[in-house]
């Protein structure tokens, strides 16, 4: 029958390891939103292409250069918004994975703890096996 020392090990464990698993579901859910932002970043810069301005304009599309002329300049904006945001979703995604290594940590002591614990109580049995009084052997003698 577990000890009470052995119960609140194995509820301590319990719950780091939802810990761990919750640490672990927002750094991928970090992960996620450092690539989204990455492949937003990437076709603002695509859209940007579509736009640079051309060698030779055809002659009188003045207002269609002063259009692109914004439009290049939105984009712009855009790419640069969205380096701020890729900057941030990585120092989200360091602190996710450095959460992770934390509750992996924790979680690997209480699994050091429960299995020294284990051993001691092994321990403890053969000690218990070793004093116990010797059982007196039967002789038969010869009939």
């Amino acid at each position: 029958m577990p000890d009470k020392h052995t119960k609140k090990l194995g509820r301590l464990l319990r719950v780091r390891t939802l810990q761990l698993d919750m640490v672990r579901a927002s750094e991928v859910a970090a992960l996620t939103k450092v690539t989204n932002e990455e492949a937003l970043r990437a076709r603002i810069a695509q859209l940007a292409q579509g736009v640079a301005p051309t060698p030779a304009p055809k002659p009188g599309s003045a207002t269609s250069l002063i259009a692109a002329a914004h439009y290049r300049e939105r984009l712009h904006q855009s790419a640069f918004a969205a380096e701020r945001r890729i900057a941030e979703a990585q120092r989200g995604l360091d602190t996710a994975r450095a959460a992770t290594r934390e509750a992996k940590r924790d979680q690997s002591a209480i699994e050091k703890l429960i299995e020294r614990a284990e051993a001691n109580a092994a321990r403890r049995a053969m000690r218990a096996l070793e004093d116990m009084p010797a059982i007196p052997k039967k002789r038969h003698d010869p009939c």
